[in-house]
């Protein structure tokens, strides 16, 4: 009852939502409600204040249940503790619209990996929406009847490129980078009777981009076997700060676009279904029928949906 009373508050937000866009709140309604930003933190420069007041207002108009935050919330070198001043310069000053106080469901990117990792996972005992129990886990979304089953990865200690270099991501080496994969399988295996379920980590598994083409084969190679093998509906990654959706092998693998600075330069690859260098966000919707991830760009657009179906 309370969700059929609140798809109608919907139609009388989305006058705000939709001032100088075109998309309607109507689009984005679901049981499951999830919002996914990554590539966020810049000190508030570039697209980053802009795109957070529009996350903003598209919050108020769709109500999400969590905010989905895959890495790299800090640009450039991380932070150096629960205490650093950039959790109120690159989060909580900018992230600062009432409706954006809800879960955030963080992981870890490269550049968090420059600095101290522990302290992002600390902050949970800050920060009252900043709930990251530890550097991979699992979350379970219920409302109304619709499951929905997000399991969260920290991908930079799986990528060769990282756990090789000491010098510059120190603490990439020390993690059990075939832990992580053996748990992986195992939250896959396990029968959560979720509706749909979605594997999300900072690095795409397949996507075209100038960045080390190493970085995907290790993904391909060590995760995607496993996503394959137990039919997961969707991967969703950031990284590289443009939109891709690409599909191959029955799955879905999204990049999130950045929050803050884009890439303008983004051409199709094989399995490409979209792709786009413009800035933005994205909104998941779930019911037990149908999963929506609908790309929004930074004039709040939706420019593209992946759809899945049952």
């Amino acid at each position: 009852m309370i969700r059929k009373t609140f798809t109608l508050i919907l139609l009388a937000l989305a006058a705000a939502f939709n001032a100088g866009a075109q998309t309607s709140a109507s689009e984005l309604t679901g049981d499951v409600r999830l919002m996914i930003g990554n590539d966020l933190g810049r000190n508030g420069y570039y697209e980053q204040k802009p795109i957070a007041e529009l996350m903003g207002k598209v919050a108020e108009a769709v109500g999400p249940d969590a905010f989905l935050a895959l890495g790299d919330t800090h640009h450039y070198l991380g932070i150096g503790s629960v205490n650093d001043p950039l959790w109120m310069t690159n989060y909580e000053l900018i992230y600062s619209h009432p409706e954006l106080q809800i879960e955030w469901c963080p992981i870890l990117g490269n550049h968090e990996y420059r600095g101290n990792t522990q302290a992002v996972i600390d902050y949970s005992g800050v920060s009252r929406r900043w709930r990251m129990p530890s550097r991979y886990y699992t979350r379970i979304f219920d409302n109304d009847g619709t499951r929905v089953k997000v399991v969260f990865m920290d991908t930079a200690p799986i990528i060769d490129k990282y756990r090789n270099d000491i010098s510059e991501y120190p603490e990439a080496c020390k993690q059990n980078a075939d832990a992580q994969l053996r748990w992986l399988d195992s939250e896959l295996s396990r029968d959560d009777n979720a509706a749909w379920t979605i594997v999300v980590g900072h690095h795409p598994i397949y996507a075209q981009t100038p960045k080390q083409k190493s970085e995907r084969e290790d993904m391909q190679k060590r995760v995607d076997p496993i996503l394959r093998k137990h039919k997961v509906d969707m991967y969703v990654g950031g990284h590289i700060h443009n939109f891709q959706h690409i599909r191959k092998n029955g799955i879905d693998y999204v990049t999130n676009s950045s929050a803050s600075l884009s890439r303008q330069d983004v051409t199709a690859t094989d399995g490409t279904v979209f792709c786009s260098g413009v800035s933005g966000f994205s909104m998941l919707t779930a019911t037990p029928s149908s999963l929506i991830l609908s790309m929004i760009d930074n004039t709040g657009n939706i420019i593209h949906q992946v759809s899945r179906n049952k």
